[in-house]
């Protein structure tokens, strides 16, 4: 239903009125995620095992009468969740940041004046004003407009733009649905390509029709990586563990010992030890970091987790136009009809740049500016004006004196533009036509041979990778008399219904080239070394695509696959032939959903570019969707996991790089957390069973929980990338964080720590040093070895005595606070005091230091094995390339 208002339409809302509806009805902007509230991140910190179990721990230390114990416990709880806080709500404001995606600017009538405000701003009742090159910022209805035409492809599918007219709409007609010529409404979302209007706006954010697509996607339920259900299943697998052991032992404890509430504590502080409590945040870490340094890459993250799928990307969908290419048309070949003549002579401007047009081509020129606009918004049309300024801005070949007085659209019917223009004298009337070169052909009316020629000429223009064109010219010399007997001229209003009235005599062919980016064929071919495919999808002929293709290095592995084939084909004979298929052509929006299903069919894990409202299921579909930040539209943002502020190949490239380099860093800090949970773990256990003295409480498995943390989560995720990151093939899409060799290093790494503290801790007790000294070597021990693991998790394939030279400021830094707290807890009387240690004297510290390196060292005998596995890997899948 039309809305109608009681304000003077063309005098516009005034503030007041505007600013009552803004706060009444909202933003104009589409619907996004629900975003979690300070005292909702609160409440998920505060439901942490870790946070509930220290309380726990504060509360037995409490009712055992230790206040002191108590405090400091409480410290560390109000500490993580500080710092916990800090870093969800950081994140959060990121994310809000990362999509909150511009909106396009409106021009509007407040108070009588024009004013431009932010689209988010506009209002329902606001009159809005269209110019050529303006995105439509809301649902509206036409009060007034000029050779207005939009295109609403985003919408309906439908390429060609349509042609809008202003009519008086009553209060009880329909807000139609977009799509079709003469109706008098536009939609937000849509692009104004020529003319300009007014119009008075109906509707507002998601109660537009892009917004009701938007709130659609919106419900959609995404699914989870590959990552995140492997960290639920291992979290989950882990703690079920862990509580069992706690249980055993404070049963276990309590019967042996007598006393339950040690048992408790024991069985706390084993729990503290052992719940995986790091890893989901470790990972939330890592994935929000790299979210913020692929930003640095001109790409933003709107979905976090798509990082870690980025880097096992197998297959690279992109777009032709913008992507590979610049988007930015120029005229390179001009080929002036011979009626005469089988053959055609083509004029490239690229082999004549430094010569002037000959005169053969300037009346193609001239007539190819004639039927553009005077101020061009198409890049195509920009071009040709850009030609006509260079070439023949001095000739009689440039009229900006005449009149024009009457446009024919293109039209689903007719895939050309007419203009017709009256001259300086007003004795003759122009009419200049271009568009689809069978169209034009076809208002010339030629033959079955002349097509044939044709198509010959336009197949060798299109194998050069251009957009082709035809152009033609019509004349009418005297107006016709019924109309204006006593002074003859032209009006819009005796002239012809249609294009095909007028005698239209064919001038020739224009080719357009875009240029293909300067770093598209480097990163191509970077692409190729590490084992990623890239296809190419578009519009185009299949003579443009190959021409493109071969430009920038696209390997064309079979033939090339049309949109008609495409549609002749079913899904399972599509999933068959797809991966000996890189290029498509004549492809519409909706197909790329079958393309992008057809590859995952056959696991892939595929990242797809798209820019329309029709490419958001394909964006959905995919594993990773991109969308364009230059041309795309909200709902394709909405849909897509990264947005490319720079609408270039390279930048993907980046991303796939950057994604490699977060997991493999990933990997690393996972394997070290698992790594050095076996000691932590084993030494909070075995005392137990062996009914000796506990070695670590609930204090030392908190302190190592704050030097953990940040070590991993800083250290290993600033590790530069590993030299070969990009020569090898993608990690197989099935392949775990922790698969079998990845598992049973850490374990073994684990393992040895163990061994080696374990035996520190006996001997010393064998030796009588008593239980504070016990306690304080073999913490010392671990807290060393500990720092060698750091060290040695930075690099899986470097001799890591190398690794030292490579940048990484982060890691000196952690190595310097743990050895100056490890100093205060063992040398400042009160701390020593709390974590019940004694005085080590040099001797203790070179014991503890030896254990540290012989732990580096194992460390680094372990991965010989792996290393050698990987670079075999390596060299087989390049022999297969």
């Amino acid at each position: 239903m039309i809305h109608q208002f009681n304000s003077n339409p063309m005098n516009g809302l005034s503030e007041s009125e505007a600013a009552i509806k803004l706060k009444r009805e909202g933003y104009n902007e589409l619907p996004s995620s629900k975003r979690r509230s300070f005292w909702g991140i609160a409440r998920e910190i505060i439901e942490d095992p870790i946070f509930l179990l220290l309380v726990a721990c504060g509360a037995i230390y409490t009712a055992l009468g230790d206040m002191q114990e108590a405090l400091i416990l409480l410290g560390f709880v109000f500490f993580i969740m500080g710092i916990s806080l800090y870093q969800e709500t950081k994140t959060e404001r990121a994310l809000e940041a990362l999509q909150d995606l511009s909106s396009p600017r409106a021009l509007v009538i407040r108070d009588g004046q024009k004013k431009r405000i932010a689209g988010r701003e506009v209002v329902r009742g606001d009159v809005v004003f269209l110019a050529e090159g303006d995105r439509v910022p809301a649902d509206a209805v036409l009060l007034d407009c000029t050779h207005l035409l939009v295109d609403e492809s985003l919408l309906t599918g439908e390429s060609l733009p349509v042609q809008k007219i202003a009519v008086e709409v009553r209060a009880n007609d329909e807000f139609t649905r977009p799509g079709g010529d003469n109706l008098p409404f536009v939609y937000s979302g849509t692009l104004v390509v020529q003319g300009q209007g007014i119009a008075k706006v109906q509707a507002t954010g998601s109660h537009t029709q892009i917004g009701k697509i938007g709130k659609a996607l919106q419900g959609l339920k995404l699914e989870q990586t590959a990552l995140q259900k492997e960290m639920a299943r291992l979290v989950k697998n882990l703690a079920i563990a862990a509580l069992a052991i706690c249980a055993v032992v404070v049963v276990v404890y309590g019967l042996t010992r007598g006393n339950w509430l040690q048992g408790s504590l024991a069985g706390i502080t084993l729990a503290m030890a052992i719940l995986p409590n790091e890893f989901p945040v470790v990972v939330t870490i890592f994935l929000a970091l790299g979210a913020w340094r692929i930003a640095q890459k001109q790409v933003l993250t709107r979905r976090i987790p798509a990082v870690e799928t980025l880097g096992s990307t197998t297959v690279l969908c992109v777009d032709k136009t913008g992507t590979l290419t610049l988007n930015q048309m120029s005229v390179q070949q001009l080929c002036s009809w011979n009626q005469n003549s089988v053959h055609q002579n083509i004029y490239d401007l690229n082999l004549h740049a430094q010569e002037p047009l000959p005169e053969k081509v300037h009346q193609l020129v001239e007539f190819s500016i004639l039927a553009s606009h005077k101020d061009p918004f198409d890049p195509m049309e920009k071009a040709f004006k850009q030609l006509g300024n260079r070439y023949l801005a001095q000739t009689e070949h440039i009229h900006h004196d005449w009149t024009l007085l009457k446009e024919y659209p293109l039209s689903p019917q007719m895939l050309a533009m007419s203009q017709v223009w009256q001259t300086a004298d007003g004795e003759n009337c122009i009419i200049a036509a271009k568009g689809s070169p069978e169209a034009v052909a076809d208002l010339c009316h030629f033959t079955s041979e002349q097509m044939h020629a044709l198509a010959i000429q336009i197949n060798q223009m299109a194998n050069d990778g251009l957009r082709v064109l035809g152009v033609a010219k019509a004349s009418l010399k005297d107006p016709p008399p019924a109309f204006f007997p006593p002074h003859p001229a032209f009006s819009a209003d005796c002239l012809p219904d249609v294009q095909h009235d007028f005698a239209f005599e064919f001038v020739g062919l224009v080719g357009l080239a875009d240029p293909i980016r300067p770093t598209v064929a480097q990163a191509i071919q970077e692409c190729y070394t590490a084992g990623v495919r890239v296809v190419m999808i578009t519009g185009d002929y299949p003579g443009t695509a190959q021409n493109i293709a071969q430009q920038v290095g696209l390997l064309q592995m079979g033939e090339i696959v049309t949109g008609s084939e495409l549609d002749e084909m079913d899904d399972s004979e599509l999933q068959q032939r797809i991966s000996s298929v890189n290029i498509f052509a004549r492809v519409v929006p909706e197909q790329k959903l079958r393309i992008v299903n057809a590859l995952k069919a056959n696991g892939e894990i595929v990242a797809m570019t798209g820019d329309g409202v029709n490419d958001a299921p394909a964006l959905k579909s995919a594993h990773i969707g991109i969308a364009m930040g230059g041309r795309g539209t909200d709902v394709a943002r909405e849909s897509a996991d990264l947005v490319l502020l720079e609408d270039d190949f390279s930048t993907i490239v980046q991303a796939v790089k950057l994604g490699r380099r977060i997991f493999d860093n990933l990997r690393k800090a996972m394997a070290y957390l698992l790594a050095i949970h076996v000691p932590i773990a084993g030494m909070s256990l075995i005392p137990v069973l062996l009914k000796l003295p506990l070695v670590m409480l609930p204090v030392h498995v908190a302190f190592l929980h704050l030097i953990i943390d940040p070590a991993c989560s800083i250290v290993l995720e600033a590790e530069p990338a590993e030299p070969n990151v990009m020569n090898r093939s993608p990690r197989n899409p099935t392949e775990p964080v922790f698969g079998r060799q990845n598992l049973g290093l850490a374990l073994l790494q684990g393992v040895g720590i163990l061994t080696i503290i374990l035996l520190i801790y006996l001997i010393s007790l064998y030796r009588g040093q008593g239980e504070l000294d016990a306690r304080a070597l073999t913490f010392t021990a671990l807290l060393l070895a500990n720092l060698g693991l750091i060290a040695s998790e930075r690099s899986s394939n470097r001799v890591n005595l190398t690794t030292f030279k490579s940048p990484n400021p982060a890691f000196w830094w952690v190595i310097g606070g743990g050895l100056v707290f490890l100093w205060m807890v063992l040398y400042v009387p009160f701390l020593r005091h709390l974590f019940r240690f004694s005085y080590l004297h040099p001797i203790d510290l070179a014991i503890c230091l030896v254990a540290g390196v012989m732990s580096f060292f194992w460390f680094e005998l372990l991965k010989i094995p792996s290393r050698k596995r990987r670079l075999a890997v390596t060299n087989h899948s390049h022999s297969e390339v």
